[in-house]
């Protein structure tokens, strides 16, 4: 009988501040074994998401076995399952992988093909990590939940979209696809630097999201705005955004709403709002999975042809518990621009 191999990974078993020793901790594991629709990918590289912090810091006592976390990879495919037509060994994958299942801080990972992509060919490993989960976002957010048609650049050019919190990891994807479908883009943004990200991404305007966005976008001379795209503080931003929002508007959100939020503001400009949550698919395993796989591939070839460009912005080598402790201290500023990637390469 064959013995099975063993890999290295990171993970934690106690919900701790990032600079308590055991926050994050390297162990071994069994290496697993793909089947199915799985690859099991040779991680390179990887990012750090809000979603790690989250994760890691919400919960109580002890878990019996060490907890992965991880949900940004690029690596090679090591083998696949018998029922994997989409890629082959070898090949250069990126993936945000499933809620589910266990994250990309190991050696290696098995992820489902339908929602995995082919890495740009231009870009390194850590530029390429730093894309998936963030564009997936920004793209269903933009192209599915908010309906807007990226092909459809002359009605595009005629609205405008307001993306709250323009700089951070979705923002700075999502200001460069809305400006890459035609859209009039207003970011927001509240310092020098971020404000420069952001102008440079491509944004037609720039507003302060800690004064009032009424005030901020009706000084620009728009009344309304068609789009609203809210990645920051939902409770926050509510009623600026059911002011702002023109009738018959759509407003999409990624963060969750701390207290009830009142929808009947929306009412007599029967405006659409609705939420974006990348690893639907894959929780539920929905019909249109593949969805993911193909939108990466798109995020890929644009990435190639150099009509957006990565958010990497800060790394870290190699990929250990010290390094990527320091990418969550980072995420935890709360002040990041653009992504963290920490990478073996």
């Amino acid at each position: 009988m064959q013995m099975r191999q063993m890999m290295k990974a990171i993970g934690f078993k106690k919900h701790l501040p990032i600079d308590e020793e055991e926050s994050l901790i390297e162990f071994e594991t069994f290496k697993p074994v793909a089947k199915g629709h799985d690859l099991l990918v040779k991680v390179k590289a990887v990012s750090v998401n809000p979603v790690d912090v989250g994760v890691r810091k919400s919960g109580h006592g002890t878990l019996r076995e060490p907890k992965i976390i991880g949900w940004d990879a690029v690596g090679i495919v090591e083998s696949v399952g018998e029922n994997v037509s989409l890629f082959k060994k070898g090949e250069l994958v990126f993936y945000a992988g499933s809620f589910k299942r266990s994250g990309s801080n190991s050696e290696y990972q098995l992820v489902d093909e339908r929602i995995v992509g082919h890495a740009p060919q231009k870009l390194t490993t850590a530029q390429a990590a730093a894309m998936p989960l963030t564009s997936l976002t920004a793209w269903e957010a933009l192209f599915e939940q908010l309906e807007i048609n990226p092909n459809d650049k002359k009605n595009n050019n005629e609205k405008t979209i307001l993306i709250i919190n323009g700089a951070g990891g979705v923002g700075s994807i999502a200001t460069q696809l809305a400006s890459w479908a035609g859209l009039k883009v207003i970011a927001s943004a509240s310092r020098p630097e971020t404000i420069e990200w952001v102008t440079k991404l491509g944004a037609d305007k720039v507003v302060n999201h800690r004064l009032d966005l009424v005030h901020e976008v009706r000084k620009l001379g728009y009344e309304y705005v068609d789009y609203i795209l809210e990645l920051n503080d939902l409770d926050g931003h509510w009623n600026e955004m059911a002011e702002l929002i023109k009738p018959s508007g759509k407003i999409a959100s990624i963060t969750e709403n701390k207290r009830p939020v009142n929808l009947r503001k929306l009412t007599k400009k029967r405006a659409t709002f609705a939420w974006e949550w990348m690893y639907t698919k894959s929780f539920y395993q929905t019909p249109d999975m593949i969805t993911q796989h193909e939108i990466l591939d798109k995020i890929s070839s644009l990435l190639d042809q150099e009509i957006i460009k990565t958010t990497l912005n800060k790394a870290f080598t190699p990929i250990n518990d010290l390094n990527l402790k320091e990418a969550h201290k980072i995420v935890e500023s709360n002040h990041m621009i653009g992504k963290v990637v920490v990478s073996d390469e």
